[in-house]
């Protein structure tokens, strides 16, 4: 670990990241346990390891603890499909049934019920940009909102285990309507797990063979993946759901988890597990704009492209949005490709600055990447909701309050 005061941070002022998230969350069993990586100009500055890797069996954190990182694995696909866009493999403004020829004739939906929907012709194709910023008109199954996101239900559309492969999700979103135009409106949706298929698609290879050959092994990612190595099993943290009077129950047991095994459908918008380190890796690559230790992934013109609000007229999330759930607080928060992207720091009634780009996990783990200041922070958990407790905003705060030295 790197001199934090060097790197222009308060020692002091650092050490009460772990002081709030034990005293307020770990010792009251309200989350199992938190590790945190504070990073500035690529090097360590700060981390945190504590708490309950698994409390039933009253197994410790330990700092190379394997993490179910969920919506985390977007940047991931989103870099990884950028990379085929610098190869002029496909163009952010391609339509997407270029590529998927069966959704060509994609309509809007406008009334009925699943199997019965009355649809009218969409104001324009979608688009691969729409797919990067989640304007496609696709939605979650979760989101509990609609007809069209109770037809995902009803046909468990992008169910990792047990269900069909990336093929047979594709065929299912050909018999489903859109919830809107594409680009009218932002919806947090499975836009990122098509993406996934097409990076597949356009490239000619797996799509984790792509991840694993192309992003992995280049970062030295050795524990990301679709499931966990074998022989690394031990390594599984448990994951927990909260409770609606407060506490937590398991849900999903280390021991017998379906990420031991390796998925039915490749999920490029929630399928990866990580380490914090490895994430810092690939958090270090953003930060260095598009580079590490040697291995260039992009260029640093298609990283500031990715950090850009791409939201139609410049409007933030709170203009946009039609989710009842996201990963993102909303006010002077835009979305470009692939995260979401900070464009009105006073908005945001947080420390920020322009450009900060970031996304979490439905398990509460989030990340985010500061170019100005020069700052990449890790935060790992596994409680789900994600929305459960406002942790990862009071660690924004502590990060950028030890901070002594800016650039902006």
């Amino acid at each position: 670990m790197a001199d934090a005061a060097a790197l222009g941070f308060s020692p002091d002022r650092l050490q009460r990241i772990e002081r709030l998230l034990n005293d307020r969350y770990v010792a009251p069993g309200r989350i199992p346990c938190a590790q945190v990586q504070v990073l500035r100009r690529g090097e360590l500055a700060y981390e945190a390891v504590l708490g309950h890797a698994d409390v039933e069996r009253g197994r410790k954190l330990q700092a190379d603890a394997i993490f179910r990182i969920y919506s985390m694995t977007k940047p991931i696909t989103s870099v990884a499909f950028m990379m085929l866009v610098e190869e002029g493999a496909v163009a952010l403004d391609d339509p997407v049934h270029k590529y998927i020829p069966s959704w060509k004739n994609l309509g809007v939906f406008q009334a009925g019920l699943p199997g019965q929907f009355l649809t009218t012709p969409p104001e324009r194709p979608m688009q691969i940009v729409d797919l990067l910023r989640h304007t496609s008109g696709l939605t979650y199954g979760f989101q509990n909102r609609t007809n069209v996101d109770a037809a995902y239900r009803k046909l468990k559309v992008g169910e990792v285990w047990g269900g069909g492969d990336l093929e047979a999700f594709i065929a299912q979103l050909a018999e489903l309507p859109l919830e809107f135009s594409p680009g009218s409106a932002w919806n947090y949706s499975v836009s990122t797990d098509v993406l996934g298929y097409l990076v597949g698609k356009i490239s000619g290879m797996a799509f984790e063979d792509f991840l694993r050959t192309r992003i992995f092994e280049p970062l030295g990612m050795v524990d990301t993946g679709f499931s966990v190595r074998p022989g690394e099993e031990k390594r599984l943290a448990a994951c927990y759901q909260a409770q609606p009077g407060g506490g937590m129950k398991l849900q999903d047991d280390p021991e017998t988890s379906h990420y031991l095994a390796p998925p039915t459908l490749v999920s490029g918008g929630g399928g990866l597990v990580s380490t914090a380190a490895d994430y810092a890796r690939f958090c270090r690559m953003l930060l260095n704009r598009g580079e590490l230790g040697g291995a260039r992934l992009l260029a640093p013109r298609t990283l500031g492209l990715m950090a850009a609000n791409h939201l139609p007229g410049g409007a933030d999330l709170t203009q946009m949005s039609r989710s009842l759930f996201s990963e993102s607080t909303n006010a002077g928060v835009g979305f470009g490709l692939g995260f979401a992207s900070v464009f009105q720091p006073a908005s945001t009634l947080l420390p920020s600055n322009r450009g900060e780009h970031y996304w979490g996990g439905m398990a509460s783990t989030a990340f985010w990447i500061d170019p100005v200041d020069e700052v990449a922070v890790v935060f790992m958990t596994q409680l789900v909701p994600s929305s459960t407790y406002a942790v990862r905003r009071e660690l924004r705060t502590l990060v950028y309050s030890a901070l002594m030295e800016t650039n902006g």
